[in-house]
């Protein structure tokens, strides 16, 4: 039943974004920071967490949780380091991603050749 739920979870994310995109005529970038700052205030509230623990990568794989992580992040290291744990512990948590997507980004840039 979790593959159906991750599906589920993850389907009606995207169905959120091209809605954004089809009815409401945003643009790709304020469609991104939209569902960034919806999985930031999910986590803020306390109900990010239990989607994960319900949809698994359904809710873990979109955008959304970027958002999630930048403040699931900071929480965490504002516990423990205070003000300075707020910032240090946004980039703690997402710099492997960040870094990860610089990295093959790079990679594929030197592979491919742009066409146009």
């Amino acid at each position: 039943m979790i593959y159906f739920w991750a599906f589920v979870v993850g389907g009606l994310i995207c169905i959120i974004g091209q809605i954004m995109f089809d009815v409401f005529k945003l643009t790709p970038g304020h469609t991104l920071s939209a569902l960034v700052v919806i999985g930031a205030l999910l986590d803020g509230f306390g109900l990010y967490e239990p989607l994960i623990d319900f949809a698994g990568a359904g809710a873990t794989v979109p955008i959304t949780n970027f958002g999630n992580s930048l403040v699931h992040g900071a929480m965490q290291e504002a516990e423990k380091h205070g003000l300075v744990g707020v910032l240090t512990g946004m980039f703690e948590v997402t710099s492997s991603g960040i870094s990860a997507a610089i990295v093959f980004g790079m990679i594929g840039a030197l592979i491919f050749k742009p066409k146009g």
